[in-house]
């Protein structure tokens, strides 16, 4: 079998006996025909519904076959983890927040750590503090993790736990957040693992065959450990922080190279640097201050690293064949990621580009940078949008602009920040909204085919030769309304020609 890039890939994962998919139509509004799978690729492809290709036949009863899906953008381990706690979004005030924990705090062992995720304070009428947790749970220690995952809020129990204790309110942002997540106590490996594996096959189950995993773990050990445990249900390119580049680049590791041992379906991924922080923690760096903001030392959001950093690292990365993908979501944040691969002169990604000077969209194609972004936080941030960032929307989360300048457009989901569901990045793409008020700047929507195309690493087509990383869904994306788009049902999803999800 080959990878998604056309090199060689070890046939552990390919399915012994050829067989063929008869009865299905090819693609949106495609024609109904058949396509013959052997070795983990698609062999042979015919545009009529009984065309005899050989091998046993499963008719599919004019279902939709697609390339398979990619979420370009997850935090794997976050994600199955994040299943396992308290769920806290969708509340309206620090408040409500810490009551809704009052249910869980007497479900703890002492000592242990009440771990939850999702809040949005972006919109709240009261700020969180640690007060409001201790009057909850005094004596234990509570770290909840905000949707974003760009802020972490603990009780004073949570930050004696972690070394910060006298923090006056206990809302830890940016580098703080990141320091105190590595610092949490940990499930076993061989737990995660198990939960990564749950995750990995409910993803499946959604039509996804491979993944960006941006975990700010060692992501090669692990996925490497996990791949040597038992076969994995995606593909899966794993990307690399800082502290551990010059380890890859001592191992000889070039972004597409695929790992010893893991049967061709773990990858070297990019590099990954930030610029800046995020929208609901005003952190992204913008042009303009944020309302409310404006004689505080952080007006404009935040310079995680400088541009001149930016082209050190980028440099080094690139000298030794690693892409950099630049986290970048305001406006200053992203021209100054632009502005760095310009002086280096390589390739690369930026993920999520949520808001974009007007000059710096044709700046993508220009310099071959691939625009990575998750179309579900333009549904979820649109009302913390309209606040922050009031007057600027329309540049915000711009697509259809991308689009039209000529950008590569990947989806993902930033999961657990949304769902590591492509289907939902799909609907929000191609609909701009996901309630029953109207599309937010509708001029920014995506055709379901380029929609499709960005979930699919820019598959379009089904052809002779490419893996057989396929999905097959119970209705034709192209005429689905917006509800069915969003929650598809998937029939089956096949990871080069073996089911990990549906006909056996």
């Amino acid at each position: 079998m080959t990878g998604l890039d056309g090199t060689p890939s070890p046939a552990t994962d390919a399915p012994h006996s050829p067989f063929t998919l008869a009865g299905v139509r090819l693609g949106p509004a495609g024609p109904l025909g058949a396509l013959r799978i052997a070795d983990g690729r698609i062999t042979a492809v015919s545009d009529t519904r009984d065309g005899d290709l050989g091998g046993p036949v499963l008719d599919l009863a004019g279902r939709t076959v697609l390339p398979g899906l990619w979420d370009a953008h997850v935090h794997m381990a976050q994600w199955a983890g994040n299943r396992r706690r308290v769920d806290v979004s969708g509340l309206g005030s620090a408040r409500a927040v810490a009551e809704a924990l009052r249910p869980h705090a007497g479900e703890l062992s002492s000592g242990e750590v009440l771990l939850g995720q999702g809040f949005r304070d972006g919109l709240w009428p009261d700020a969180p503090d640690k007060a409001l947790l201790d009057a909850v749970c005094p004596a234990r220690p509570v770290a909840l993790i905000s949707a974003d995952l760009h802020a972490v809020w603990l009780n004073s129990a949570g930050l004696a736990l972690v070394g910060r204790s006298g923090h006056p309110t206990g809302l830890l942002r940016e580098h703080e957040c990141f320091e105190v997540m590595r610092t949490l106590p940990e499930v076993p490996a061989d737990v995660l693992d198990g939960w990564v594996a749950e995750a990995a096959r409910d993803a499946a189950a959604r039509g996804v065959t491979g993944i960006i995993d941006f975990h700010f773990s060692d992501n090669l050990a692990d996925w490497s450990r996990r791949a040597a445990a038992a076969p994995l249900d995606l593909r899966v390119r794993a990307a690399v922080y800082p502290s551990r580049l010059d380890a890859a680049v001592a191992r000889g590791l070039r972004t597409g190279d695929v790992l010893p041992g893991t049967g061709g379906l773990v990858r070297m991924g990019p590099l990954k640097l930030f610029t800046d922080g995020s929208l609901n923690t005003r952190t992204a760096l913008c042009c303009e201050p944020y309302p409310g903001l404006e004689d505080t030392a952080q007006a404009y959001g935040v310079e995680e690293t400088s541009c001149d950093e930016l082209v050190r690292l980028m440099g080094r990365a690139a000298a030794h064949g690693i892409e950099p993908a630049v986290h970048a979501i305001g406006d200053r944040a992203n021209t100054l990621a632009l502005d760095a691969f310009a002086a280096v002169g390589c390739r690369g990604r930026i993920e999520h580009a949520q808001l974009l000077t007007a000059g710096d969209v044709p700046r993508f194609a220009e310099l071959g940078v691939t625009a990575g972004v998750q179309p579900a936080h333009a549904i979820d941030d649109r009302d913390v949008a309209d606040r922050h960032w009031a007057g600027r929307t329309g540049r915000a989360f711009a697509y259809g602009d991308l689009l039209a300048a000529g950008a590569t457009l990947e989806f993902g989901s930033d999961a657990p920040v949304a769902p590591l569901d492509p289907w939902v990045g799909i609907a929000a793409a191609v609909h701009r909204t996901g309630d029953d008020r109207p599309a937010w700047h509708p001029e920014q929507r995506v055709p379901v085919r380029s929609a499709l195309a960005a979930s699919a690493c820019g598959r379009s087509l089904i052809r002779v030769g490419d893996p057989a990383d396929l999905v097959v869904v119970d209705v034709d994306p192209s005429a689905a309304d917006a509800g069915t788009l969003r929650a598809m049902p998937v029939h089956g999803t096949l990871l080069a020609g073996r089911w990990t999800h549906g006909p056996g």
